[in-house]
């Protein structure tokens, strides 16, 4: 949902998560998520909690029985709605993957790739009986670094395009850099590469640096980690090894830029020529690693973390070769552990998957598979999907929705007052140009690059990467494609596109709980309307404010519209702040605001374009609750969550999604809320009406 993302790595954790919904008679479904949801009412009245008064604790009245009566699949770290239509989707991924499989097909057609790359992977005993043969070549390649030239190009070979600062806020590489490619934010209507930090294992640098007594207790077992994946992969001398390789990611960590500083896009819009990177950041032989890298054509680069590049640089000049040469060494191991021996990757879910997510369980291995497959093969595999599950009824109900939504959040630009005109004809511009994908792509991916093998299931991978970064490099140059999907038909998630203007809207997600035709419009405006709104509003959020219609980074504002803009930011952040999962941890509102300015300006017009849908008549009351009760009772259970203590305090502390149950709290600055479920002065969630934030309207 971050510029966004909805959900993340719902593998490992669905980070934003909700109730779960499933079709009457599905006991898969509900065994593995402990909730049903009615067809006609859409909400379920199982999941709640009527005994608690809304006003004192929305989420609990909306969630509360569903909280306590679920238990989290040992196979995962939270549960939710994410999941449940995960599941659902997961269940047809894998019929017609099996479909294919079964059928097999020719090598350089898409449905051969899908069958070589899904047996490869699925052939444990071949993986296991190959050793560390597959990745020898590449430790080859580290073992043989003479100099900080090799170094230079060994590091531009292992850049990929693995990172996405702007649409997912993904940040992470294993990698030195990593590249993502679109339309510079200082360079309108030029596609550059951008540049961004990487080289750590844990998830960003607070894991190193924090003084939490809990972090420095993953630190420890990070190291030990280390060693042990060194151990299993028959490295000598792990133990030394395994120090180098922290002490040099302690230094790396310090050298990057923090997450707060990331998500400030006004802040990473630097452009440096090719020839700027020796002067700017001497210590990397840059001609070298351009030339590795296949980037030596490129004329300009998006320096998104310029002091982070320059530190890098610094450390590769004056860190040991041996250190590099182990941290590279460890690295390939790390990041490619799911497709070498069982010993290695046992010991990685044990420290990524247990230690930091608190999962008790891998995920099978044909779960995983098809997690393998949506990645490496997403576009062929979505390309099946949707035409087995889209159809054109559903892209045109929803079609209808964005384009109400898009009205409403039009209406209530036009009725600021506070707001100048100027400024006004920017944003409802901005409303109006934005271009919506629904369900899939007009165009597919072409893999008739990619060479995939039956019996190698590290080679696919590692192919997969260099296929893909090829085709991000391939759009240097040309013009920006502002159709251009980033997410496949089976992500179950959302998404708003800033330099693009546009959004994404996956079929995975156009269905229970968030979308489901047989309910009312209450129940679809308040759960996938309120989605679509919140995908709308990121283009207007902290970071998304400062894009124009065109997608160029510029401002728009007058400084007066700017400061009550961020007045009310501010206060959206301290009511945020004000929130404790922990005794010893709150939510940080200023990292989460982009995301709670979405959910505040998104669910107001999802709603304004739920009534406008009546055309002045009054919803019809359904087993006891009103039109406007039910949307927001809708609202609230897709951010259902439930979460494992340790995964729940790394999102706190390092994401930029504030946890489900808060995000339910967004009720608290809308005035139709308060009249729906006569929510007075003296209850616990009530906001005077000055005090509710209100920042679009």
């Amino acid at each position: 949902m971050k510029k966004a993302v909805l959900a993340i790595l719902l593998s490992t954790a669905a980070l934003i998560a909700g109730p779960v919904a499933c079709s009457k008679g599905d006991e898969t479904d509900k065994a593995e998520t402990g909730y049903t949801v009615g067809t006609e009412l859409g909400i379920s009245k199982a999941a709640m909690d009527t005994s608690v008064k809304p006003g004192d604790d929305f989420y609990a009245y909306a969630n509360g029985n569903w909280q306590r009566t679920t238990e989290i699949p040992t196979d995962r770290s939270s549960t939710g709605a994410f999941y449940t239509a995960f599941l659902e989707t997961e269940k047809r991924v894998r019929e017609l993957v099996g479909a294919i499989v079964q059928k097999g097909g020719e090598p350089n057609a898409d449905a051969g790739r899908i069958a070589a790359f899904y047996k490869a992977y699925m052939d444990r005993p071949a993986i296991d009986a190959a050793g560390m043969k597959p990745v020898e070549a590449d430790l080859a390649r580290f073992a043989a670094i003479a100099n900080k030239a090799t170094l230079s190009k060994v590091l531009g070979e292992q850049t990929r395009a693995d990172v996405d600062p702007l649409n997912a806020t993904d940040f992470g590489t294993e990698n030195l850099f990593g590249i993502f490619v679109t339309q510079g934010l200082a360079t309108p209507g030029e596609v550059i590469p951008y540049m961004l930090q990487g080289g750590l294992g844990l998830p960003e640098r607070e894991y190193y640096l924090s003084a939490d007594p809990k972090m420095a207790a993953i630190r420890t077992d990070y190291q030990a980690y280390i060693e042990k994946l060194l151990t299993a992969a028959g490295q000598s001398d792990a133990a030394a090894k395994a120090k180098r390789i922290y002490d040099l990611e302690l230094k790396i960590a310090r050298a990057h830029a923090t997450r707060e500083q990331s998500e400030d896009f006004t802040q990473s819009a630097d452009v440096w020529a090719k020839a700027d990177f020796a002067k700017k950041a001497p210590g990397i032989d840059w001609d070298a690693y351009f030339a590795a890298a296949k980037l030596d054509k490129a004329g300009k680069f998006g320096a998104y973390h310029a002091n982070a590049i320059t530190n890098l640089s610094a450390l590769v000049a004056s860190e040991p070769l041996d250190a590099w040469k182990d941290w590279l060494t460890f690295h390939q191991i790390n990041s490619h552990s799911d497709v070498l021996p069982s010993a290695i990757d046992s010991a990685h879910f044990a420290f990524y998957g247990t230690t930091l997510a608190g999962t008790p369980q891998q995920r099978s291995r044909d779960k995983r598979a098809l997690d393998a497959l949506n990645t490496d093969l997403g576009d062929a595999v979505g390309r099946v999907y949707a035409e087995k599950y889209f159809p054109a009824s559903a892209k045109a109900e929803v079609g209808d929705m964005v384009k109400g939504i898009k009205a409403a959040f039009a209406s209530r630009v036009n009725g600021i007052d506070w707001m100048a005109p100027e400024t006004k004809k920017e944003a409802i511009k901005k409303v109006e140009t934005i271009v919506v994908g629904v369900g899939y792509p007009e165009s597919w991916r072409d893999y008739g690059s990619y060479s995939v093998s039956a019996d190698n299931a590290y080679a696919n991978e590692v192919a997969a990467q260099t296929t893909e970064y090829a085709h991000q490099l391939a759009k240097i140059g040309k013009p920006m494609d502002k159709s251009e999907w980033w997410m496949t038909p089976q992500t179950v998630n959302a998404v708003n596109l800033p330099v693009q203007n546009a959004l994404n809207f996956p079929a995975a997600i156009l269905q229970p709980p968030f979308f489901n035709a047989k309910a009312d419009p209450a129940y679809n405006y308040g759960a996938i309307g309120a989605v679509i709104g919140h995908e709308i509003s990121h283009s207007f959020d902290n970071n998304g404010a400062a894009f124009d219609s065109t997608g160029a980074l510029r401002n728009w504002w007058t400084a007066a519209d700017l400061k009550k803009f961020g007045e009310a930011g501010s206060a959206l952040a301290a009511q945020y702040d004000s929130y404790k999962p922990f005794p010893d941890l709150a939510v940080n509102g200023k990292l989460t605001l982009g995301e709670n300015i979405a959910d505040v300006a998104g669910l107001q017009a999802a709603y304004d374009a739920y009534r406008a849908s009546l055309n002045g008549k009054e919803a019809p009351v359904i087993d006891g609750f009103t039109g406007d009760q039910r949307f927001f009772i809708a609202y609230a259970q897709t951010w259902a969550t439930k979460m494992r203590d340790e995964a729940l305090r790394a999102r706190v502390a390092t994401d930029g999604h504030a946890p489900g149950n808060y995000r339910a709290l967004t009720v608290r600055n809308l005035d139709a809320w308060y009249k729906a479920f006569d929510v007075k002065e003296g209850d616990k969630l009530y906001l005077a009406p000055d005090k509710r934030v209100r920042v679009w309207g």
